[in-house]
């Protein structure tokens, strides 16, 4: 089952970050692109901010009964393997 995440965010010179991650398969996929930008970029390894802001994002979700109890474990699992090549 496909699942999709989106948020905004703004560097620290005010510039607008959306970023979409989707969830296919059991493989997150992250993408990003600022507002003046025309092409996404895709991570074949996400951002450590990109990553705990999902986290917070999915588990929001979840209090909310609108994403899975997987899907929170599979990020934090994602974060440690993060950890692990830092």
């Amino acid at each position: 089952m496909r699942s999709q995440h989106i948020w905004t965010e703004k560097d620290a010179d005010g510039r607008k970050r959306e970023v979409r991650v989707t969830k296919f398969g059991g493989v997150w996929r992250f993408q990003a692109k600022y507002a003046d930008e025309l092409e996404w970029t895709y991570y074949d390894r996400p951002l450590l901010e990109d990553l705990q802001a999902l986290k917070d994002v999915v588990f929001r979700k979840y209090q909310r009964r609108r994403a899975s109890a997987e899907d929170v474990a599979s990020i934090e699992k994602l974060l440690r393997q993060h950890a692990a090549h830092e």
